[in-house]
């Protein structure tokens, strides 16, 4: 991409949420989490920074002993999911910890959990559709 490209690139992103980053206790455990559940892959840079692109949000994960958590009112990333139970169970075969069983909110239903660094994320899907049972049902005139 030529220097004028990027630059037009970039001026349509200004202002816009462009990277996030995440403490991560276990690094390498982080990193086979979400490879294993969500298909990420990642760049090393060097043994304390790993990042990750094209997940609707690029970002990286660096060595630190911390850990997001909305309940001391770190910011909450939320996944979508066309299939919510596939999601819980992939992130529980992971080794995911589910810290909020699936609920329904306004516009759908979602679940959080924590990754093995101890990271809070959500999962939402849209609501279930409820299928209508039609009973029929018979009158004497």
């Amino acid at each position: 991409m030529s220097e004028q490209n990027m630059e037009q690139a970039l001026a349509d992103q200004h202002h816009k949420l462009n990277y996030v980053e995440f403490a991560a206790k276990d690094l390498s455990g982080t990193k086979a989490f979400f490879q294993q559940v969500f298909g990420w892959s990642f760049v090393d840079y060097g043994p304390e920074y790993i990042a990750f692109s094209g997940q609707g949000l690029d970002g990286g994960f660096y060595q630190a002993n911390m850990a997001a958590d909305s309940t001391t009112g770190s910011a909450l990333l939320v996944f979508y999911s066309a299939d919510l139970q596939a999601t819980l169970d992939a992130v529980t075969a992971a080794g995911g910890e589910i810290v909020k069983p699936v609920f329904d909110f306004p516009g759908g239903r979602r679940f959080h959990f924590k990754e093995p660094s101890g990271n809070e994320f959500a999962v939402w899907a849209l609501p279930e559709k409820k299928s209508a049972t039609l009973k029929s049902c018979s009158v004497k005139l």
